[in-house]
């Protein structure tokens, strides 16, 4: 796999060499991701191959991760996947290891899909990132914050919104949208060019949250397609 590189003449992004300079940066002065590149020894699509003809989602724990009955470069894989998951522990994380053939999606979407397959930023009440790391499969997507326009900012999509909301556009209609995750919502404006995170990369990314000094992170979970294998995905 080529090495990671953000998009050219884009400053949000930092690469870094260690788990330690990965939770120790501080994301400020405009930088709101963080990349450990990493290529990880291993054979991670045969974990994937015993998960091979289930559907949806499978969280894996450690005690079936080590139940796998796989080769050495396969158990060399698990012990990559049990470190990263003891180092984000050590920081009181609750790091959760997916196997992924699909994600819900909306079933009425309406004027914004709110699935993880939209651009969106992670939001919380207080101070935290958002940790993750693709494994396996079609890793996830960042998109660049001057690339990106909030759905809930276009004149038509509020339009909609408004007819459904039933109201005025004050701190009512506002507190709809947030309730409602609207507001984290973003689509691609016109020429933009969405960026893979890469296979193997541990990554930090900035969350919405009160008083942030920067702006979060965009993201999402790739289209997943049939004849596709699954992905393993580490988030926290």
């Amino acid at each position: 796999m080529p090495a990671f590189a953000p998009p050219p003449g884009y400053t949000r992004i930092k690469v870094v060499n260690s788990f330690h300079e990965l939770v120790s940066t501080p994301l400020q002065g405009g930088c709101n991701a963080l990349c450990w590149e990493r290529a990880l020894a291993g054979d991670f699509s045969e974990i994937v191959s015993h998960f091979a003809t289930s559907e949806g989602i499978i969280t894996l724990d450690d005690s079936r991760l080590t139940a796998l009955p796989v080769s050495s470069a396969g158990r060399t894989a698990i012990e990559a996947l049990l470190e990263d998951r003891r180092l984000l522990q050590a920081l009181d994380l609750s790091p959760v290891l997916d196997c992924i053939h699909a994600y819900p999606r909306d079933e009425a979407p309406g004027a914004v899909p709110t699935d993880v397959y939209s651009f969106h930023a992670d939001s919380a009440t207080v101070e935290t990132d958002t940790y993750l790391c693709t494994y396996h499969g079609a890793a996830s997507e960042g998109l660049r914050n001057d690339e990106a326009q909030r759905r809930v900012d276009i004149p038509e999509i509020r339009a909609e919104l408004l007819k459904s909301f039933g109201g005025e556009d004050g701190d009512d209609f506002r507190e709809y949208l947030i309730e409602n995750c609207y507001d984290l919502h973003y689509t691609p404006v016109a020429g933009a060019q969405p960026f893979s995170f890469g296979v193997g990369n541990l990554w930090r990314l900035a969350v919405d949250y009160p008083g942030s000094p920067v702006p979060p992170c965009i993201h999402r979970a790739p289209e997943t397609r049939p004849d596709e294998p699954p992905r393993l995905l580490l988030i926290s």
